[in-house]
C-alpha cells in the first residue's frame, strides 16, 4: 500500500490510497468517526440561568464544543467506563479528576456567553475555539453552571465524533473513444470543470481528474459513447476534516491503531 499526501492542515487532509481496497478505506472511515475516542461535555449542573434559553437547550449547546482531545490529552484521562470513581450515592457513574475535567462558567453582564467564558480546571484541556456563540444575556440575567467532559466514542454520541467529514471515493478514469465524434457541449455540463476545450485541437480534455465526482454527467451529454468515466479498482481518494479537537493525522493514525488492534482480536479468537 502506498500513501500520497494531496493535501494538509491543522483541520484538513487529502491523500490518496494507492494498491488497497474499498474494504480497508471503509473500515478506517467508520472507525475515524466512530471509535476514535474524544473528549466533550457530559453532564451539565444549571446552578442559574435567567436567559431566554431552556436548560435542555443551553446543555445540549455545551456538549457540542469542540474540546481540545489531542493525544496528551487523551491519555491523561481514563475512561470513565473504566474509572473506580463513585459518586454521593455510592454508584459507579460518578466523575472524578482521574477520569474527567472539570468546566464552570459564571456571567452576569448583558451580552453574548462564548465558548472562551468557559474555565477549565485543567489549562491544557479546554475550548478549541473561544469564540462560538453559547447563549445571550440581557440586563439583570445571570448564568451560573457546572460541566464535566469525559472522554467517549463517536458510536455513543455524534458529540464524539472528531471527524466533520470522513470520506473517499475510488480513483476517477475519464476515457475518449476516438473513433466516435465527441461534442463540446460536455464540457460545459461537468459541474466540476473537469473537461476544458483545448484551442488547438478543438476536443475537450481532462484536467484536475481527483476532483471529479464520478456523476456521468459528461457521458450522458454525449449520448454516443464517445467518453466514458470510471474509476480503478484499487485506488482512493480519502479526506478527513476534523472540527479541531484534534488533527487529522491522528484521526488517522489512532484509527489504524484499533483497527489493527481489532485485527489482533479476531486472529486470536480463532
Amino acid at each position: 500500500m502506498e500513501i500520497e499526501v494531496k493535501e494538509k492542515n491543522d483541520n484538513e487532509m487529502v491523500f490518496i490510497l494507492d494498491d488497497v481496497d474499498v474494504a480497508f478505506a471503509n473500515a478506517i472511515r467508520r472507525i475515524g468517526m466512530m471509535e476514535v475516542p474524544k473528549i466533550a461535555i457530559e453532564y451539565v449542573n444549571i446552578i442559574k440561568n435567567d436567559s431566554v434559553m431552556f436548560n435542555e437547550v443551553l446543555a445540549h449547546r455545551l456538549g457540542l464544543i469542540p474540546i481540545v482531545s489531542d493525544i496528551e490529552a487523551i491519555e491523561s484521562l481514563i475512561p470513565n467506563e473504566e474509572c473506580d470513581c463513585k459518586d454521593d450515592a455510592g454508584n459507579t457513574d460518578g466523575y472524578c479528576s482521574k477520569c474527567s475535567v472539570s468546566f464552570t462558567l459564571t456571567k452576569n453582564t448583558p451580552g453574548v456567553v462564548y465558548s472562551g467564558d468557559l474555565n477549565s480546571n485543567d489549562p491544557k484541556i479546554k475550548p478549541v475555539y473561544d469564540m462560538i456563540p453559547i447563549l445571550k444575556l440581557k440586563e439583570d440575567q445571570e448564568v451560573e453552571l457546572e460541566a464535566v467532559a469525559i472522554v467517549g466514542r463517536g458510536k455513543d454520541h455524534a458529540k464524539w465524533m472528531p471527524t466533520t467529514v470522513c470520506t473517499y471515493k475510488q480513483y476517477p478514469v475519464i476515457t475518449f473513444n476516438d473513433e466516435k465524434e465527441l461534442s463540446n457541449d460536455v464540457v460545459e455540463v461537468c459541474p466540476n470543470d473537469i473537461l476544458k476545450l483545448n484551442k488547438n485541437t478543438k476536443k475537450p480534455e481532462v484536467q484536475n481528474i481527483e476532483n471529479c465526482t464520478l456523476c456521468r454527467s459528461c457521458v450522458r451529454a454525449s449520448e454516443n459513447d464517445a467518453i466514458d468515466v470510471g474509476y480503478e479498482k484499487n485506488k482512493i481518494i480519502f479526506k478527513i476534516e476534523t472540527d479541531g479537537s484534534m488533527t487529522p493525522k491522528e484521526v488517522l493514525l489512532k484509527a489504524c491503531d484499533v483497527l489493527n488492534s481489532k485485527a489482533d482480536k479476531f486472529i486470536e479468537f480463532f
